[in-house]
């Protein structure tokens, strides 16, 4: 739960860019994403999976990400729905510091 802060600040930030559809929490694949975006002008789809890095083991927090995202098929739903880029992403936040992996 305290990734929820991280959350609403992506969120936030993505939510206001033109032609993004942004979703928070939306089913995809074998569970819920936290949040997917599709730009559907550039077949673009993007998954971002965010946790919260205990004592700041970042990269343990990252590859956890990153492996949900695989593991639960998260960009699935952007693929059916005619995204031909995926971009995913696995962010670790601890305190006012965030480490982004990518893959």
């Amino acid at each position: 739960m305290k990734e929820n802060f991280y959350h609403g600040v992506l969120l936030g930030l993505f939510g206001n860019m033109d032609g993004w559809d942004v979703q928070s929490n939306a089913e995809s694949g074998d569970g819920y994403s936290d949040i997917s975006i599709e730009i559907e002008d550039q077949e673009t789809g993007i998954v971002i999976e965010l946790k919260y890095a205990e004592n700041a083991s970042f990269d343990t927090a990252c590859r956890e990400a990153m492996k949900q995202i695989n593991d639960r098929n998260y960009g699935e739903k952007l693929v059916d729905d005619g995204m031909t880029t995926i971009r995913k992403y696995g962010i670790a936040c601890y305190k006012r510091r965030c480490k982004v992996i990518s893959g």
